[in-house]
């Protein structure tokens, strides 16, 4: 089974939110939004995939247990499997798998500290 099949997201903490999209938009011609901006790419059999960049306000809870002003997103194939085996290989688990009709997200805690968004995407929904 594979595990990570790539970045899903690069979430972090900004000052003014609104400021630092329109500063990338500006500046690095990001195709910014409400919630950042979205690459699309293809995997290696030709799907349609995305990735998420999106700053977030100094004060939310969002990234909480962690203490950090960041938050990593990766990609999985299969997350109902994947946080079982975390699990059982002694991986802290937060909170329970949430489900949208853009896919499945669960979350982790690593070795030092950092929470970690898992997604199995359904980047078909972005579309």
């Amino acid at each position: 089974m594979k595990r990570v099949t790539g970045i899903g997201g690069l979430f972090f903490k900004a000052t003014d939110p609104k400021e630092t999209k329109e500063w990338y938009k500006k500046h690095l011609g990001f195709n910014t939004d409400d919630w950042g901006c979205t690459f699309w790419w293809k995997d290696e059999n030709g799907n349609k995939c995305s990735t998420q960049w999106s700053p977030f306000s100094k004060d939310t809870d969002y990234y909480e247990p962690s203490k950090k002003d960041f938050m990593f997103n990766y990609r999985v194939e299969n997350l109902v499997e994947l946080m079982k085996l975390l699990k059982k290989e002694g991986v802290e688990i937060i909170g329970e798998i949430q489900e949208f009709d853009y896919g499945k997200f669960g979350y982790i805690m690593d070795n030092d500290g950092n929470k970690i968004e898992l997604w199995e995407p359904i980047d078909t929904a972005f579309q």
